[in-house]
């Protein structure tokens, strides 16, 4: 009997240790990513996770440790063109795994766990954020067992692009241009294994370039490669360009496989009026530029009048983020189906800007089969580009920002002040849209054949110049 128990004691010490040693999570890769300003580094793991990090100078080092832990596969991973010259792992116990990366120069890092989604399970993000060549690092005091490694020089730095000179001693107008997702976030897939990253990437770059072949305007790209930028970092590259518009660029997905037609949309009200509390809320945001470059500050404004001030902004940027997305979506609408004819309002966090008229653009749905196969094709992806090129053209034409090079042209009178397009708000009467562009009620019935004077959210009215509204 005694031996029986001592066996079942075993067996139940074996069962608990198998248990245990099941509980441990598995690191089972690493992927990496390269940004301009930084190196992103996720470890893909079975379970989730407790972890610290800390550098090392004399050589430069970060140290990673990760408790609860074991390596599943060896950490391979490319790290041309990054600070990085090496990774390499050991355990510290059974369960505790230390990860070593050996640099070629400081890097400030920050670390985050995440939890599984429909594309990844448990992930542990460390971005390594690039130092400036003066700057000196502060590294808390590590403990004294870790190795270190020679150096390796890295692959330099792409010189900065030259922009072209000013034309006329205008400025040009400033088009951003922001691929959607990018490195670990893949976004939407195609049956095919596309990625909706690399579709609207390229897409954005064929947009930059066609825009960057017409004098006055200059597009710039928020991600150049396939790498992640946070949303809110992303309109805050856009307002660091200088921009007048923000595209971001996306491609749809739906349950239904049968869902096609590509979308355009704007900001809602709704979160117009988070955004515009959020900002005023913030004293770093009450300190910035509104109107991007018409040095509005409101860092020496009471509250009240900031609020004014600032939703005065948001409105007017909503305004005519929605005219121009009408554009945009028109020409669209001639080189690929629609899936809703007309501009849809949403609160995309890069739709947010208070001062940047921003739209997001659904280029079409990667989850249908023809249409993720048109969304590859690069002819396609330059009749995309091509369509919403002239959306914007049409509308900054119309409405060109003062000083521009496009509002000189037209000026001059050689660019034609065509009829501008007005898409109607929540709240508006015919009476204000009158007033606001100088025109008469009567002269905006005859031009839009409007027997009444009631209007509909999203109706398009057609404002005429003042030329053509003294002809009336």
């Amino acid at each position: 009997m005694r031996v029986r128990a001592l066996v079942a004691v075993v067996g139940l010490l074996l069962t608990a240790v198998a248990v245990d040693a099941l509980a441990v999570t598995q690191v089972k890769s690493v992927r990496l990513w390269r940004a301009p300003d930084n190196t992103r580094l996720v470890f893909d793991l079975s379970g989730p996770v407790q972890h610290s990090v800390f550098t090392l100078t004399s050589p430069d080092r970060l140290v990673i440790d990760i408790n609860g832990a074991t390596l599943a596969a060896p950490l391979q991973v490319s790290t041309s063109n990054t600070p990085i010259t090496s990774v390499r792992s050991a355990q510290r116990t059974p369960t505790d795994l230390r990860v070593v990366v050996d640099l070629s120069k400081s890097v400030t890092p920050k670390s985050f766990t995440l939890a599984p989604n429909q594309q990844y399970g448990n992930r542990l993000v460390v971005d390594l954020y690039d130092q400036e060549a003066d700057a000196t690092p502060t590294p808390p005091t590590p403990p004294s067992n870790v190795a270190s490694a020679p150096e390796v020089p890295v692959t330099p730095a792409q010189p900065a692009i030259k922009l072209t000179p000013v034309p006329n001693g205008k400025r040009d107008i400033v088009i951003a241009i922001d691929a959607g997702h990018g490195g670990e976030d893949p976004g939407a897939s195609g049956s095919r294994g596309q990625h909706e990253k690399d579709v609207v990437l390229a897409i954005a770059k064929e947009l930059q370039r066609q825009i960057n072949t017409e004098k006055g305007f200059r597009a710039e790209l928020t991600r150049t490669g396939d790498y992640f930028i946070p949303l809110r970092k992303r309109t805050e590259i856009a307002r660091k360009k200088g921009a007048d518009l923000f595209i971001s660029i996306h491609a749809d997905a739906a349950p239904s496989t049968a869902a096609f037609g590509a979308s355009v949309f704007a900001l809602s009200d709704r979160g117009a009026t988070s955004e515009t509390a959020r900002w005023l809320a913030d004293s770093e945001n009450r300190s910035d530029l509104i109107g991007g470059a018409g040095n509005v500050s409101l860092d020496d404004k009471d509250k009240m009048l900031a609020g004014v001030l600032l939703d005065l902004s948001m409105t007017a940027s909503l305004t005519s983020s929605l005219n121009v997305g009408q554009k945009v979506l028109s020409n669209i609408g001639r080189v690929t189906p629609l899936h809703k004819r007309r501009v849809e309002q949403a609160g995309f966090m890069v739709l947010k800007s208070p001062d940047i008229p921003s739209i997001l653009v659904e280029t079409g749905f990667i989850s249908n089969s023809d249409e993720a196969s048109k969304l590859a094709a690069t002819s396609h992806q330059q009749a995309l580009a091509r369509s919403i090129h002239s959306g914007v053209r049409q509308f900054f034409q119309q409405n060109p920002p003062p000083g521009t090079y496009i509002a000189f042209l037209r000026d001059s009178g050689k660019i034609a002040q065509g009829p501008r397009d007005h898409v109607v708000r929540s709240g508006e009467t015919l009476a204000m849209i009158a007033v606001r562009y100088q025109v008469g009620i009567t002269t905006l019935r005859t031009v839009n054949n409007l027997k009444t004077d009631e209007l509909k959210v999203g109706q398009t009215l057609t404002i005429p110049t003042t030329a053509l509204a003294a002809q009336q």
